[in-house]
């Protein structure tokens, strides 16, 4: 039952047009979660370093984490490629 004078919300999402266009928005979504990761990765492994203090076991940590985030960003960046690769597959 709708209260009188409230318009009763859709929760329909428009659906996508083709095989391509699911692709691509998860494409989207996975290169802007490994962007934020690798980004979150990056500010801990300085901070890290910083704070090592010499500690050769630490900055050893750091510089683990510093190679972790260029890692992700290395596989954002090739994430089209990637794509263009699936869609060869899957004939999008």
């Amino acid at each position: 039952m709708v209260a009188e004078g409230h318009a009763g919300a859709s929760t329909a999402l428009a659906a996508p047009s083709s095989l391509s266009q699911v692709i691509n928005n998860l494409r989207n979504v996975v290169v802007g979660l490994l962007v934020g990761l690798a980004t979150l990765f990056l500010t801990v492994g300085g901070v890290r370093y910083i704070l090592a203090g010499g500690d050769p076991g630490e900055v050893e940590a750091a510089k683990k984490t510093l190679r972790y985030a260029a890692l992700g960003y290395g596989v954002a960046v090739l994430a089209p490629l990637l794509v263009s690769i699936l869609k060869g597959i899957v004939g999008a």
